[in-house]
């Protein structure tokens, strides 16, 4: 790990050379490359020099243990720099990990109302709220494809496409069933009750990940609905692309455009139809090794929303957190990090048990 260490800040002290030279900038792409390593290496250069100097302050005690009067307050630096030391270490073999290819693709977010009727499409609604505060706490740019809402205000589905370099590294394990247990503003006797929504997070493919052969598919036109003037419901510029072997379909009518809404569509059905894929491999491969963070396939409960106790629990990590109203809020980190850090010890744990 520390000849890889070594490497990594020999390689930077390289980039941030060639990075300062005018002639990098004649050509774009050299330029855009070496900004892209650059801010990969950093974090784990970073933690690394903070891992050095952490180790030269534990050496730097050894005068002060061997003082009986500075021996005390040397012993309680000494432990503290010692934990430091681990959790560093710790850190440093997680950045160390073989990253997801996916992980820098932007993702398209979709939600979709579950057991529980017209509460269950208002915590929809409540759910997309959530990811679109923390999409901006995080630089995300969202833009809605295609939304069915209620009369209340509440989502019967929703789907849209969250641009941003981290979107998918930190989204990726919100697939599954969210579960909600409150009492609706429906609900007249004070009750309460248990409603579920379904959210997917897919990762945006290229036509060079995932081919679409053009005879496995029916495009249909329709007027938009919704809000949008009078433009959106006079034209038929919403599109409707079924997948025909698989029964997939994708309705897309955010664009005004129809070769908009159609190019929209065909992203989100070679997303759908990627993952679908991802998924199935995913199964055979595994079988009897189960990942400790979920497999995200969407009938997977992974995380309980209790507002009379004010809590979220994620079941997959057992994480527990008193402070509903921040998560909603856009306050995801927590959540995100821990699941980050058990699939990367998932990673290592399988790695151990193949050697």
């Amino acid at each position: 790990m520390w000849a890889q260490l070594t490497k990594a800040c020999l390689r930077l002290e390289e980039i941030e050379t060639q990075l300062s030279q005018p002639e990098t900038y004649d050509d774009p792409d050299l330029a855009a490359s070496l900004n892209k390593e650059q801010k990969d290496l950093l974090p784990l250069v970073e933690a690394y020099r903070q891992h050095q100097k952490a180790q030269s302050d534990l050496d730097g005690l050894a005068d002060l243990l061997d003082d009986p009067e500075c021996r005390q307050l040397a012993k309680a630096e000494e432990t503290a720099l010692r934990a430091e030391l681990d959790r560093l270490e710790e850190e440093l073999r997680l950045l160390l990990q073989p990253k997801d290819p996916m992980d820098g693709k932007d993702v398209f977010l979709e939600i979709r109302a579950g057991v529980g009727g017209e509460e269950a499409a208002l915590f929809a609604a409540d759910l997309f709220r959530m990811y679109s505060m923390y999409g901006e706490k995080q630089g995300w740019r969202l833009e809605l494809t295609n939304v069915n809402q209620t009369e209340l205000g509440g989502v019967k589905e929703l789907s849209c496409l969250v641009k941003g370099e981290t979107a998918y590294a930190r989204l990726k394990h919100e697939s599954g069933v969210h579960r909600v247990q409150r009492v609706p503003e429906t609900e007249s006797g004070g009750r309460i009750h248990t409603s579920t929504c379904t959210v997917a997070v897919l990762p945006q493919v290229d036509e060079v990940d995932f081919t679409l052969d053009p005879n496995d598919l029916r495009i249909d036109t329709f007027r938009a609905s919704g809000a949008g003037g009078q433009h959106i419901n006079k034209t038929e510029s919403a599109i409707r692309v079924t997948h025909l072997p698989t029964g997939t379909v994708v309705e897309c009518q955010d664009q005004r455009s129809q070769y908009k809404n159609k190019d929209r569509a065909l992203s989100i059905l070679r997303a759908r139809l990627y993952q679908r894929a991802k998924e199935e491999r995913e199964e055979a491969i595994a079988g009897q090794r189960r990942s400790q963070v979920g497999s995200g396939m969407r009938n997977e409960r992974i995380r309980t929303y209790n507002f009379p106790q004010g809590r979220v629990t994620d079941h997959r990590i057992g994480l527990t957190l008193y402070k509903l109203d921040a998560v909603l809020n856009g306050d995801l980190d927590e959540l995100v990090e821990g699941l980050i850090l058990a699939e990367h010890r998932q990673q290592k744990a399988s790695e151990n048990e193949d050697a």
